[in-house]
């Protein structure tokens, strides 16, 4: 059902994959709900996706751009308001990579230029976007800008490797570009902890399958599908969330405030 939440709004959205993408259902369900998209992504990422369906599904222009160039953001952003024709109201960050985890290079055993890499494609690249959008004058007053995150950036999973520190930098990214541009034009910066998700992104991790079991054992409503994380975002974008900002959100099911739970409890020490 469509409640016209983001009737008249503009937005940009990246990272959409494939039909598993939280960005995908994210971009699906912001035209639905009455927004005009441009869709974006690396090159290379695109070649590998299935996006030109989405734009087709969605009405949407997708600009390429290489997250981690200023250049091509610049272009994103500028090329953006003139095909929007205006500024945007809100923007998803959904770009993620590790080289290291990729390998199968353990935390203490990285490879520091691939390391590198990790940072600047999946932190860094929240800094660069705002700020190119920033300096492209493309931002609409009262906006609201989102980028998915996960628990690692709190508590330790040990196949996440460097992707954890990738997130705890996103999150403080947030919380500053939050505090600026609160200041500057009313608009709103959040990030979202998703529960583990059958992405491509997700599944890539080494024991994802236990992980993703564990997490829906531990989570009163068991794991959150990517569908509702969606909507959830969906609602930060919307105008029902105006004073929400500089926040890392748990969109999890329960499982960030759950310390153990008889199922898991039975499955370490199982009663005789």
């Amino acid at each position: 059902m469509a409640y016209g939440l983001l009737k008249g709004k503009r937005g940009v959205i990246s990272g959409a994959l494939n039909e598993q993408s939280i960005a995908w259902k994210v971009a699906a369900l912001a035209h639905g709900e009455g927004a005009q998209i441009v869709l974006t992504n690396a090159p290379v990422a695109m070649r590998m996706g299935e996006i030109d369906n989405l734009a087709k599904a969605t009405g949407s222009p997708i600009i390429p751009a290489d997250a981690t160039k200023d250049e091509d953001l610049g272009k994103l952003f500028a090329e953006a308001k003139q095909a929007l024709g205006g500024p945007v109201d809100f923007v998803l960050h959904s770009i993620g990579m590790s080289p290291n985890v990729r390998k199968a290079r353990a935390y203490n055993d990285l490879n520091y230029e691939w390391y590198k890499q990790t940072l600047d494609i999946s932190a860094m690249s929240f800094h660069r976007m705002i700020q190119a959008a920033v300096k492209q004058d493309a931002l609409a007053d009262g906006g609201s800008i989102v980028a998915l995150s996960y628990i690692a950036a709190q508590r330790v999973f040990a196949g996440y490797g460097d992707m954890a520190d990738a997130k705890a930098l996103l999150e403080s990214i947030a919380r500053s570009w939050g505090y600026h541009l609160g200041q500057q034009k009313r608009i709103r910066v959040n990030t979202v902890s998703q529960s583990p998700s059958k992405t491509t992104a997700g599944s890539g991790i080494k024991g994802f399958t236990g992980l993703f079991d564990f997490a829906d054992a531990m989570s009163p409503l068991g794991n959150a599908p990517t569908e509702d994380c969606a909507a959830y975002i969906i609602s930060l974008f919307s105008d029902l969330t105006r004073y929400v900002t500089m926040q890392n959100l748990y969109h999890d099911g329960g499982f960030s405030s759950t310390g153990a739970t008889p199922m898991v409890v039975e499955k370490v020490s199982p009663e005789e």
